[in-house]
């Protein structure tokens, strides 16, 4: 019974090891991963910087896992290219290996002190910001806490007959205990918490060097399977299939040599847990010595391996809400994002039609904008059910606003739609049956207000992806131009009607000004938002204008 409550606190220990990295993952990613978004967006375009990126986030977020799926995500929806994609993971490879070499140090003295810390600050503090601090500094403590208890938990288990037998066993097949190091790095998505019991079992004599080191290839190869599980398409399997390749090539390479591996280092620490940390900082940092100059060429490869599949004929299916992003918000967000764009792009090219429509009565052009606006509409509704399903704790205050501003965009470009689609499309219905046709001079003006509204929509894009407080008050303050266009356009409209004694189509021609007006309303909603959060709505900066007569 010994042995099975040894086995018991064993398991509870390395559990806790998994929360400890969890708590540091999730601490980060809530109060750091927007501004990590926006920095991998900038600044990962060369190789060296993506190789720094994916060192130093890995090292902060404690797990390459973590790293690779944020990566992997980036790079399916676009953000990020595959060749830094893959220098990202070469770095973030390394910075595992960092990780490890510091917690293979006896420092469990420091535990309960960041874990005071990092509650305190967590209880006491009001600021989200410094809340995930203390998250993070309870989940290093956890971390270091139980890396102690697990050393205490192996020392009886040192003696055990069963386990030295599966061990010895496992050592005598490195292939074999590879594989059963890979699969249990799965199921934790930790490959630090199993190198480090890896070094614990090294360092209690229950199993010799070149097994150990067979283990550890295990653990990196595993390290790779959780991103390549979770990616849903060929471009999504990109990223980590150029990982798991990095890594297999590794593993075939030290798999027969592993005594002699062991023996080379040896001066750099007899001891063997020693020789396991070393090697697995060793094999990541050779690798990635290796394959960061051809990282290009690996990049080719991969595409053509694994080709992007044609895009679906029904315009209306989401390409880009991968439901396994939703664990990392800012990821998740920045597929919101892409789709948002997509219904950008079919609202531009509805609004592109109708000087067209009206000019010519362009019955094809008109039924084609309309049948747009269902899978305008099924895109709306796929984005909200996807930010819904994003919602709670894991948003914080940045994201949760950034999933208000996705979501007033998605509104308005579907208002902007049904009026599109329905309104003037059936004004262009009406005109066309009615055999009328607009003058030159209501062309003109057509076109003019036509082509503000266009511009109008290219700020509010701007103000939409990039939060340009400028594009934002140039967006608000053109919504004048356009009444002073409607209404300069109806008069003359009104005038000339008079002059004919004609009051045939006139009716139909105001409402579209009307509607057109009611677009670009649409599209100034989205300056809004980030005025608001800057401040320059208090003093009513921005007042409607209003129309000669109104009360």
């Amino acid at each position: 019974m010994k042995g099975t409550f040894a086995l018991l606190d064993i398991a509870g220990y390395v559990a806790l090891l998994l929360w400890g990295t969890h708590m540091v993952t999730s601490g980060v990613l809530r109060g750091y991963g927007s501004a990590l978004r926006r920095w991998m967006g900038r600044y990962l375009g060369h190789r060296p910087a993506a190789f720094g990126f994916g060192v130093c986030v890995t090292a902060i977020l404690q797990s390459s896992t973590a790293t690779g799926l944020m990566a992997t995500s980036f790079a399916a929806s676009g953000f990020l290219g595959l060749a830094p994609g893959l220098a990202v993971m070469l770095g973030a490879n390394v910075g595992t290996t960092l990780i490890v070499q510091v917690m293979s140090f006896d420092i469990s003295i420091v535990a309960p002190v960041l874990i005071l810390i990092g509650f305190t600050i967590h209880r006491r503090s009001d600021d989200v910001s410094y809340e995930n601090i203390g998250r993070v500094a309870i989940g290093l403590g956890l971390m270091l806490l139980a890396l102690h208890l697990l050393v205490v938990a192996m020392a009886p288990v040192e003696n055990a007959q069963v386990l030295h037998a599966i061990l010895q066993s496992l050592a005598s097949e490195p292939v074999l205990a590879m594989l059963v190091a890979a699969l249990l790095t799965w199921a934790c998505h930790s490959s630090v918490a199993v190198v480090l019991l890896i070094v614990s079992l090294a360092s209690a004599g229950v199993i010799d060097a070149p097994g150990a080191l067979a283990l550890v290839l295990g653990a990196n190869l595993g390290g790779t399977i959780p991103a390549l599980l979770e990616a849903h398409t060929p471009v999504a399997r990109r990223l980590p299939m150029g990982n798991l390749m990095v890594r297999g090539f590794g593993c075939i390479v030290c798999l027969p040599i592993l005594p002699l591996l062991a023996h080379w280092l040896v001066p750099l620490g007899a001891s063997p847990a020693r020789i396991v940390v070393n090697f697995h900082t060793a094999f990541n940092l050779v690798l990635a010595l290796i394959f960061i100059v051809p990282v290009q060429s690996l990049a080719r490869l991969l595409v053509r391996l694994l080709p992007e599949p044609p895009k679906p004929n029904d315009p209306g299916v989401p390409q880009y809400l991968d439901a396994g992003a939703l664990d990392s918000a800012n990821v998740a967000l920045a597929n919101a994002v892409r789709e948002s764009m997509r219904m950008a792009d079919m609202v531009e090219g509805m609004l592109k039609g109708l000087v067209e429509v009206f000019g010519k009565d362009d019955r094809a052009r008109a039924a084609a904008i309309s049948s747009m606006d269902t899978s305008l509409d099924r895109l709306g509704v796929a984005i909200r059910e996807y930010l819904a399903d994003l919602g709670g704790e894991a948003l914080n205050e940045e994201d949760g606003e950034r999933s208000q501003e996705i979501h007033a965009f998605v509104i308005n470009i579907e208002h902007i739609g049904d009026i599109t689609a329905n309104n003037l499309m059936e004004f262009a219905a009406k005109k066309a049956q009615s055999g009328q046709d607009f003058s030159a001079d209501d062309i003109q003006d057509l076109a003019a207000m036509h082509a503000q509204v266009m511009e109008s929509l290219r700020l509010g894009l701007t103000v939409f992806l990039r939060g340009d407080l400028r594009a934002a008050q140039q967006l608000i303050g053109r919504k004048e131009v356009l009444w002073r266009l409607e209404n300069e356009a109806s008069d003359r409209h009104v005038r000339a009607l008079r002059e004919r004694r004609d009051a045939g189509g006139g009716d139909v021609y105001l409402r579209i000004l009307r509607d057109l007006k009611r677009v670009h309303s649409h599209l100034a909603a989205l300056a809004y938002l980030p005025l608001q959060r800057a401040g320059l709505l208090q003093d009513r900066l921005v007042r409607e204008p209003v129309a000669p007569g109104a009360a």
